[in-house]
């Protein structure tokens, strides 16, 4: 984690725009440089250009943190939107953003609970633990229990609607689209960060889910604690282990990895199909392996409920022969908004190869008794994919603001738990078959 210190954060409308437009500009700066470049040697590639444009952005979204980092670190979690240099950069904002300084900290713990920190535990770190985009996490400890305490930071929860107006034109330019496909995208992100920023609501979440899936022998969670915890303050066990990332560089033992990995893909396949609501933000920084090798599950801010239609429909796209059911996929694709009644057949024939391919491919992994997310070209034909539907603009366009917004989470959801397989190289059972009806029997 950084060592600097961040003693305030622009909290004011006019500050945190011009905080983003300063950022602009030095991107306009870096374009300068880039094309200059590029005059004298026509090989000059965009290498430079990238680290010095992901710098840029991502010191400037990590002094404004909140909804602004956010989106950079819901960006590095997908590998076939960006290039590595803003991947690499966006990544630190799941765990090692610039921490605040202690005084903020105690002023928060005043403002919600009353108390400064040293007169409510035993023990109080002044040094943050991790320091993310809407929180970081000071260790505890109260009455002989170590805890792990989440503070957010001031200004979070009132500036996401601005934040996210502020950074549109931003982001549509690493997305490598127009501002206004962004807008249910960044529509429905607003709701969940809206959500993720009320840490009660995250409290309740955390009890849900822990008591729903207490019956998973290598899943573990942390139990939570009303009376130390506010709107802005989250109290919880300390989780002794490894973060994901640490674990997957450290750990030579590939039947361990499939073991996190096994218990990773259980517990979000039986949220998904069993319970309907899902713990939608499967970023390493939210998983901890704990040294008897459980996957302890700590953030659950950010939680998606599946409606009973999206997942009636959604679902069946995942089934083995689904392609071989073209009327059925059709009637998908309607109730879906997949298809819109102004399409012309040819447009429909495009899109549905587009379609058609996406559930060939993303929907290998449930085609199999068992998947191997240790196989390089899968994901290789997934980067793949994502790179030539974004160059295709006749398809781009024809694709804009199709589908339900539901849809934005539980493929981040999985696009997400992929990417956590594919890092532990698991080979993983398929256990819970997502298109079969609540509680039928499964292998």
């Amino acid at each position: 984690m950084a060592d600097k210190k961040q003693k305030g954060i622009p909290t004011s409308k006019i500050k945190r725009a011009a905080r983003i437009a300063g950022t602009s500009a030095k991107v306009g700066g870096n374009y300068v440089k880039y094309y200059s470049k590029k005059l004298v040697n026509r090989d000059h590639k965009k290498d430079e250009l990238h680290t010095d444009n992901a710098t840029d952005i991502y010191d400037t979204l990590s002094e404004l943190k909140g909804s602004a980092l956010k989106v950079a670190q819901m960006m590095s979690m997908d590998e076939q939107v960006l290039p590595d240099a803003y991947r690499e950069r966006f990544s630190m904002a799941q765990y090692s953003a610039p921490a605040l300084s202690y005084p903020l900290i105690s002023k928060t713990f005043k403002k919600y609970l009353g108390k400064p920190p040293e007169a409510i535990f035993d023990t109080f770190s002044k040094e943050a633990i991790n320091a993310a985009s809407i929180g970081q996490v000071h260790q505890a400890t109260k009455n002989g229990k170590k805890l792990a305490v989440k503070i957010q930071y001031p200004g979070v929860a009132d500036s996401i609607s601005s934040d996210l107006k502020l950074i549109k034109p931003l982001a549509a330019q690493l997305f490598n689209m127009k501002s206004s496909e962004l807008s249910m995208y960044l529509n429905e992100v607003e709701s969940k960060l809206i959500e993720e920023t009320d840490y009660i609501n995250e409290l309740q979440n955390g009890e849900n889910i822990r008591n729903k899936c207490a019956h998973f022998k290598n899943v573990c969670f942390p139990k939570y604690y009303k009376e130390l915890s506010s709107d802005r303050i989250l109290t919880m066990d300390w989780i002794e282990g490894q973060l994901f990332t640490d674990f997957v560089k450290s750990c030579d033992d590939q039947q361990v990895k499939n073991k996190i990995g096994q218990s990773l893909w259980d517990f979000t396949l039986y949220q998904m199909r069993e319970l309907q609501m899902v713990h939608a933000d499967p970023h390493p920084g939210n998983f901890i392996i704990s040294p008897n090798h459980e996957l302890c599950v700590i953030d659950f801010g950010c939680v998606k409920v599946i409606p009973d239609d999206f997942a009636r429909y959604y679902y069946q796209l995942l089934r083995p022969d689904i392609l071989e059911h073209p009327d059925e996929l059709n009637e998908i694709y309607e109730k879906m908004g997949f298809f819109k009644l102004e399409d012309q057949p040819e447009d429909r024939a495009k899109l549905r190869g587009m379609y058609e391919a996406m559930i060939s491919l993303l929907g290998k992994p449930f085609h199999h008794d068992h998947f191997d997310f240790g196989d390089d070209d899968f994901f290789q034909q997934i980067f793949a994919m994502g790179e030539n539907v974004s160059k295709d603009k006749s398809l781009r366009k024809l694709n804009n603001a199709r589908g339900s917004r539901d849809a934005i989470y539980v493929m981040r959801t999985f696009f997400g738990l992929y990417n956590l397989l594919h890092q532990l190289k698991a080979d993983v059972k398929l256990n819970y078959p997502i298109y079969l009806p609540k509680g039928s029997k499964v292998a």
